[in-house]
């Protein structure tokens, strides 16, 4: 009986191994995380995510206190805010985004993206 206690908490213990992060591995697929794609030192980064044949997803990153300055898309787009807090601003109004929220951006429309802290944004095309 010792001998099968003692086995089954090796099993146990080898089946919990726990990964450098401290987490139990259970993932058999590559996660991504949006906080790793960007590296450079800019207040304003942005990554490609799916360039498909119909569109693209794009994460952009923007540092607390800085602007995706004033531009125009020149398709309509899906900005949903993932992490942080920022400020979406156009000619008809602005609105304050916090994760999960969106908005659409219709085409030719004149608008900017300012983070009141650090931000990460997935924008669709």
């Amino acid at each position: 009986m010792k001998k099968l206690t003692f086995l089954l908490v090796i099993v146990l213990f080898m089946g919990c191994k726990k990964n450098e992060n401290n987490t139990t591995e259970t993932n058999t697929y590559p996660k991504m995380n949006l906080k790793n794609l960007h590296t450079e030192d800019k207040a304003v980064q942005t990554q490609l995510l799916l360039n498909a044949k119909e569109g693209k997803v794009v994460s952009l990153q923007i540092a607390s206190g800085k602007q995706l300055k004033e531009h125009v898309s020149k398709v309509p787009a899906l900005l949903i805010c993932v992490t942080g807090k920022g400020i979406y601003t156009e000619a008809s109004g602005k609105t304050t985004l916090e994760p999960g929220d969106y908005v659409i951006i219709k085409k030719d429309v004149k608008h900017q993206v300012d983070a009141l802290t650090d931000s990460n944004f997935i924008l669709v095309k």
